[in-house]
């Protein structure tokens, strides 16, 4: 039994029942019980947990939870309070304040995105200690792409935000007729400065949300 919110858990439950999310499921339980592995378990579907699939307004999608000490809460480009933003945050939280004016917050902890609709997805929930990638093709991904998937087709009006490659091969397949679908480089330091910064997501999701009578995100 996955723990996992309510209204998640019903449109995720065919997934669950498939075989690849069984031996997922074994994987994960099996690292967990033998190395160091994060976020904390009950962690893992934070991203969900915290956003309701009809509360969703917004989807942005990263690749792996950090994998240092006390970092990843199940959100993606999130960190736990009390940790130091890493590099590609606090370039995300640059750009915010390029674009909308907003002053960098106090923490890293983005659950309050996640609480106006935004969905923090990784392609990946799991990773051990130290090691990045590497839960990697053990069956997250197909998951994810599940959850995509589904957001893109029983749902109309949302925005997608795709930050380097990764994330626009992961959501090639959303339809834009449908959707807001908005792409630019990775906010990482290697990439931040040939198309992250001056790329206006922040400001162009609120603008597409405001046409649609939706509550704009404070970012």
């Amino acid at each position: 039994m996955v723990r996992i919110e309510a209204s998640w858990a019903q449109v995720l439950a065919e997934e669950f029942r498939k075989p690849y999310f069984t031996q997922l499921a074994n994987f994960v339980r099996q690292e967990y019980s033998s190395v160091t592995c994060y976020p904390p378990g009950k962690q893992i579907f934070a991203a969900f947990d915290l956003c309701p699939f009809d509360a969703v307004k917004v989807v942005i999608i990263g690749q792996d939870p950090y994998h240092e000490r006390g970092q990843a809460e199940g959100l993606c480009f999130s960190v736990a309070e009390g940790v130091p933003p890493p590099p590609s945050l606090v370039n995300i939280f640059k750009e915010i304040q390029d674009d909308l004016g907003t002053p960098p917050p106090p923490n890293g902890s983005l659950r309050r995105w996640a609480a106006q609709g935004v969905l923090l997805l990784n392609a990946t929930l799991t990773v051990r200690e130290h090691l990045a990638g590497s839960h990697q093709r053990q069956g997250w991904e197909e998951f994810t792409d599940a959850v995509i998937q589904h957001l893109a087709t029983q749902r109309t009006g949302l925005v997608f935000i795709l930050w380097g490659s990764y994330a626009q091969r992961k959501g090639a397949v959303i339809d834009r007729s449908r959707h807001l679908v908005l792409q630019s480089a990775h906010p990482s330091p290697l990439s931040a400065y040939r198309g992250f910064f001056g790329n206006h997501h922040f400001s162009l999701t609120n603008d597409y949300l405001a046409k649609q009578g939706k509550t704009p995100i404070q970012w």
